[in-house]
Parts: C-alpha cells; sequence; structure tokens
C-alpha cells in the first residue's frame, strides 16, 4: 500500500500548490511506468479522498504540530493517511506502517519517525480532535469558507445538503440509448449478470456497486453511456424534432451530443475549441454509431465556423466554476477563488450573446450550466432578457426524482448540480 499512499501523496502536493487533480494524475502515471493497475487505482482512491477532506486533514494536522510543515509531500502523505485513518476501512496498523515506509523514500533520515509520531498521537487524540473539528465549518464541511457562505447565502434551507452531498461519492448513472434498446430489455441484462442497479426516469438508472466502463453490458456497442441523471436533462428540455438543424456549443466530451442525437434525427454541428477534448465527442459518436459536423473553433469567432444558416435548437453548455459537479472533481472547491465568477459570468454572457444572433425566430436556446452559483446562472439569464425583447424564458418542470429551485438542480443522491434555462426567441 505505501506504494499507492506515495504516489497519492505527490498527487495531492500538487493540488495543494494549484494544480488540477486530472492533469496531475495523467503526469503522474507517465512518469511511474511499472505502477500495477491495483497499485493506480488505491492511489487514485486515495488522492480523491485526501483533496475531498482536505480542510478536515490539514486541520488535524495544524492540531497536531506546532510548526508549519515546509515539506509539502509530508504534508501531502498526512493528509492521506488521514483520510485513510478517519474515512477508509483499512486498520490503524496498517495506515500509520505504510505511512511510515512512504515517508523514507520523501526523506529517509527523519521522515518515518516523524509520520509515525503523529499519525499515532493522532490516533490517542481521535476522538478530542473529532470533537473540535465541528467548532470549525471550513474543516468540519471541507469547503473554503467564502464557498460555504455563498451556498449558505443562496440556499438557506438546503444550504448543509448540498455541501454534504458534494463530499459523497458520485454515482455511476448510465443513459439508455433508445435507439438500441429500451429499459426493460437493458435491465434484463442486469438481471442476468446480477448486477444491483436502481431506475431513475425512463432511460436511466444507476449502478449501485462501481463497474469499470469496459465491463459494463452493452457500453462498448452503445446501447448505453455513462451521464448524471441531472446532465439528461439538457437533450429533453430542447424539445427536439426530426429534421431540425440544431448545435451543441461547448460540446466536449460529448454526452450531450450523443443524447441528442438519440432523440431525434436532426443535423447537429459540435463545437469545441480544444482538439483532444473535441476527440472524446468523436470517439463516443463512434462507439453510438452517430453522426455530427464536428469543429474545432472558438465558439464566438462566428465567421471562423457558421455556414449563415440559422438554427432551430441550441445547447449552450457554458464554462462555469463546475461548483455543481464539486464530488466528481474534488480539487475544484480548493483550487477556485470567488473573483473566478466575474471572469466565468463575462465570458458567459459574451457567449450567450454569440449564440443568439444565430438562433432562428421561433427557435430554443437551452443555456446550461454545471453550477449552483446564482452569478452565474439566473442572474446571466435576467440580465439577458433585459437587454433582448426578442428574448423569452420558457419555463420548464421534471418529476420528483430531481431536486429542483426553479432553474436550479440541487446536488443530490440522485444528481449533481445543474442550471437550465430555456429561452425563445420571439
Amino acid at each position: 500500500m505505501h506504494h499507492s499512499q506515495l504516489i497519492a501523496a505527490d498527487c495531492v502536493s500538487e493540488v495543494i500548490k494549484g494544480h488540477n487533480l486530472n492533469h496531475v494524475f495523467d503526469r503522474h502515471f507517465d512518469h511511474h511506468s511499472r505502477v500495477t493497475p491495483q497499485q493506480k487505482s488505491v492511489a487514485i482512491f486515495l488522492a480523491y479522498g485526501a483533496v475531498r477532506f482536505l480542510g478536515e486533514n490539514q486541520f488535524f494536522i495544524q492540531k497536531l504540530i506546532n510548526k508549519k510543515i515546509t515539506n509539502k509531500k509530508i504534508e501531502a502523505l498526512l493528509c492521506v493517511a488521514l483520510f485513510q485513518l478517519n474515512h477508509d476501512q483499512s486498520t490503524e496498523f496498517t495506515v500509520v506502517n505504510e505511512a511510515v515506509e512512504a515517508a523514507k523514500f520523501i526523506n529517509k533520515s527523519w521522515a518515518g519517525a516523524f509520520v509515525n509520531g503523529v499519525l499515532r498521537n493522532f490516533i490517542r487524540q481521535k476522538e478530542k480532535l473529532q470533537t473540535e473539528l465541528k467548532s470549525n465549518e471550513e474543516a468540519f464541511y471541507s469547503y473554503p469558507l467564502w464557498w460555504i457562505k455563498l451556498i449558505k447565502d443562496n440556499y438557506k434551507k438546503d444550504w448543509e445538503s448540498i455541501l454534504l452531498n458534494g463530499n459523497k461519492h458520485p454515482p455511476l448513472t448510465l443513459r439508455i440509448n433508445v435507439r438500441k434498446i429500451n429499459l426493460k430489455q437493458y435491465e434484463e441484462k442486469l438481471k442476468s449478470e446480477a448486477i444491483p442497479y436502481r431506475v431513475l426516469g425512463d432511460i436511466a438508472l444507476e449502478l449501485t456497486q462501481p463497474i469499470a466502463v469496459e465491463k459494463i453490458p452493452g457500453f462498448i456497442d452503445g446501447e448505453v453511456s455513462v451521464q448524471d441523471f441531472g446532465a439528461q436533462l439538457a437533450a429533453k428540455l430542447l424539445d427536439l424534432k426530426d429534421g431540425q438543424i440544431c448545435l451543441d456549443a461547448c460540446s466536449a466530451p460529448g454526452g450531450k451530443t450523443g443524447h441528442m442525437l438519440e432523440i431525434a434525427d436532426i443535423e447537429l454541428v459540435s463545437i469545441d475549441q480544444q482538439k483532444e477534448r473535441l476527440y472524446k465527442v468523436k470517439e463516443n459518436l463512434e462507439r453510438l454509431q452517430l453522426h455530427a459536423q464536428l469543429k474545432c473553433a472558438d465558439l464566438t469567432a462566428i465567421n471562423t465556423w457558421w455556414n449563415e444558416k440559422l438554427f432551430d435548437r441550441i445547447l449552450l453548455d457554458a464554462p462555469c466554476s463546475a461548483s455543481g459537479v464539486v464530488r466528481r472533481h474534488v480539487d475544484i472547491k480548493w483550487l477556485r477563488r470567488p473573483r473566478d465568477m466575474e471572469m466565468f459570468t463575462k465570458q458567459q454572457k459574451i457567449m450567450l450573446q454569440a449564440m443568439w444572433q444565430l438562433l432562428k425566430k421561433g427557435g430554443k436556446l437551452l443555456y446550461a450550466t454545471c453550477s449552483i452559483f446564482p452569478d452565474e446562472n439566473q442572474k446571466v439569464i435576467d440580465g439577458f432578457i433585459k437587454e433582448h425583447s426578442d428574448a423569452k424564458e420558457v419555463k420548464w418542470s421534471v418529476d420528483s426524482e430531481y431536486s429542483r429551485h426553479e432553474n436550479q438542480l440541487i446536488p443530490s443522491e440522485n444528481h449533481d448540480g445543474f442550471f437550465y434555462a430555456l429561452l425563445e426567441k420571439n
């Protein structure tokens, strides 16, 4: 286990320095060519856990150590081990012994004894420290204070459940490709392989135990896709019909692109600015055996990609803080800053303005984000409608399996947090 702890600590230390966790994984696993698949899997689990509960882990470290730790890898290793001692099923003896071995790889002279002392001290004081943790919101909820305040201010009844749901493992939800199979038929496949699940809505189900994507029945053949239940709402709200000309703006990695094409026979243009991300869309469509016109372009530089045909439907999945999907991207809450909202809202307004020009009269545009911060969501829409007399907001409704405040999906057991505003052009 100490090899996995060490790799996880390397990754966590990079996040503490301000780097994206997924990018860090890519770099580290390229360098650790001898890592076994099991070690890699455990390292990812430990890194995610340590970052998810970074506020809690750092609180305990501050209580246990008088001086600030200058070696970030040792600090990160302690975060990994503390996550295990508080949230994992490994025995205390194993966690401590393996962490001591891992520490020796960082610094042979003193690190092993230091880590051993800190962790054993934590075990002795565990009950007392966990009681003290409750009086510190940033540590107890493991979010920056500015984030907690923003959620409290905007979700007076649901603020705590939103924070707690953001610290849970995300569900593995599938979307049925109705062009190939129906829900009942797919249920039979899962039952035949004794894979436990629960149904969500009419074309979605959640696997109740983790399973590798390539082992999901029918995935390789395009019968199902992995997509959050809340994200599946986007294509449904667009009111797609055969023969329509549609645009999926900011389309990567292509989950919504595929869903739109599964719903209706449409002519679809799919745009993303990054070539590598657009390749993910291509892979998704090939697996589903569906087709869209893929364009790598700056969305707002309309003259570089648009053929001057107005669109019946536009999905604008705008760049945002990703505050609604923090349980999938655990580093986001530590990497974001309050000033980032201003940058995102400026970008969102520019994109919305550009896309509105491309919409037919009577056409519909769905503005979507995976954010739960109002500055990026309803405030953007309210401001846009005030400035555009030809824009009308269309109200939408969903069944009770969604947790919703008007246009905002609240992170819940069933889904992540998404915002959807449907606009019609008069």
